[in-house]
């Protein structure tokens, strides 16, 4: 059957009409133009922003990084670009500030002149290029500024940064206080906060293997905080790393009765199969993760089953996204996530930022909301810390509150067993 070439031409037309029409409808409908979509891919220099959308190859470089050592122990970063943005991080190891800023110092040649936007690409050049990868210095400082990379694309765009995580999960973030003291935790409650965290009493000087004494005494310490807050609050226990095994397996089964929120580093971190079996004894949760560095850190843990409550530290752990990427392997292993924060306030609102993405979120530690640092210190509410909304990590210094708290020399306090001045754990 012969068909009538202007008759085939005509319904090419029309439908190419019809769906051309169609697409504009559907730009239209969802508030875009047709001049509105990213543009086609073009070839163009050579480099690693070859063959991008043109949006994204608008100019946008790195001009420099600058650290500056911030009372009591605190170091900030801040990464500036030629588009006047600058991003705040927390490049920093407690006691080891002027080597993070070195090590800041030594990774800025290969940042200046680059688009800060790419996040990712960066993270894994910084982290890759390096032949001796990890460790806490190295990953602290890139964990700094990969927080001011995210801060910078948040401002690019005008959203926090978990809106570039898809979005948030809860509309408030769970913090909790330190407390040593049934005054302490009164006093915290006061302020509207509704779970806390207290240490071993006396822990340094339990010995490889503590007196029965030791053992009660460190119990009704914290029996005490539990009948000062009462049992509708929750109280962890960080024995920090600094308990031997045999101690801790006995500590535990003393504080049962009170039942803490969580048991924080049972044992140092750096045996594994330790902390496992611990966890086996007990139905207390087991919490650990301030010393441990990346996925790859966090993947033994959740393996053997050594924590269900991961403790990643925004300025140790690889920043923001590399947390984010922890709590997707925890969630796989239903475990929580309860960022880890004896810091300031950019390591603060970092943490705030993955807490308000994930959906296996915990609790937030913190030990100051910003006051004296921030223009706008976070506040809580009924235990809770709204979500952010400003964008990138949705905080601005108070370059004139923290005039008189620059510069510091902390150092990590040097601990002795008092029978015989043997060195132990701080």
């Amino acid at each position: 059957m012969k068909v009538n070439e202007n008759s085939s031409k005509s319904r090419r037309s029309f439908f190419k009409k019809a769906f051309a029409s169609i697409a504009f409808g559907a730009a239209g409908a969802y508030g875009l133009s047709a001049q509105q979509y990213p543009a086609v891919p073009e070839k163009s220099e050579e480099g690693p922003e070859a063959g991008m959308p043109n949006r994204y190859r608008d100019k946008f470089r790195i001009t420099k990084l600058e650290t500056f050592k911030v009372k009591p122990r605190f170091l900030f970063l801040k990464i500036h670009t030629d588009q006047g943005i600058v991003g705040l991080g927390e490049p920093i190891t407690e006691g080891r500030a002027d080597t993070c800023a070195m090590a800041v110092q030594e990774i800025a040649p290969y940042l200046v002149g680059k688009d800060p936007r790419r996040v990712m690409h960066h993270w894994q050049a910084i982290y890759r290029h390096a032949f001796y990868r990890g460790g806490p210095i190295l990953t602290s400082a890139l964990s700094g500024i990969e927080q001011a990379l995210w801060d910078i694309k948040g401002k690019a765009l005008g959203v926090p940064i978990y809106e570039l995580l898809g979005g948030p999960t809860r509309h408030s973030i769970r913090v909790y206080a330190h407390a040593r003291s049934p005054e302490d935790i009164k006093k915290a409650r006061k302020e509207g906060y509704t779970a806390f965290k207290t240490g071993v009493k006396n822990a340094r000087q339990s010995g490889i293997v503590a007196s029965p004494k030791f053992i009660a005494e460190a119990a009704d310490a914290f029996a005490s905080l539990r009948e000062a807050v009462g049992e509708d609050a929750d109280i962890g226990i960080d024995f920090h790393g600094a308990i031997s095994a045999a101690n801790a397996s006995l500590l535990i089964k003393a504080l049962e009765p009170y039942q803490p929120f969580f048991i924080e580093e049972p044992v140092n971190c750096q045996n594994v199969d330790v902390m496992a079996e611990l966890a086996k004894e007990t139905t207390i949760p087991i919490a650990t993760g301030e010393r441990i560095f990346t996925k790859w850190g966090f993947r033994e843990i959740l393996e053997k089953g050594a924590a269900t409550i991961l403790q990643p530290d925004m300025c140790h752990a690889g920043g923001i996204f590399e947390g984010r990427l922890i709590a997707g392997m925890a969630e796989a292993y239903y475990a929580s996530i309860a960022p880890h924060n004896p810091l300031g306030p950019i390591s603060l609102a970092a943490g705030l930022q993955l807490a308000a993405s994930i959906p296996n979120f915990l609790c937030q530690e913190q030990v100051t909301l910003g006051e004296g640092y921030l223009k706008e210190p976070f506040k809580v509410e009924n235990g809770h810390v709204p979500i952010p909304t400003k964008p990138g990590l949705g905080i601005e210094l108070d370059e004139e509150a923290l005039a008189d708290k620059l510069g510091h020399d902390w150092k990590n306090p040097e601990t002795y067993l008092e029978s015989d001045g043997s060195v132990v754990d701080w």
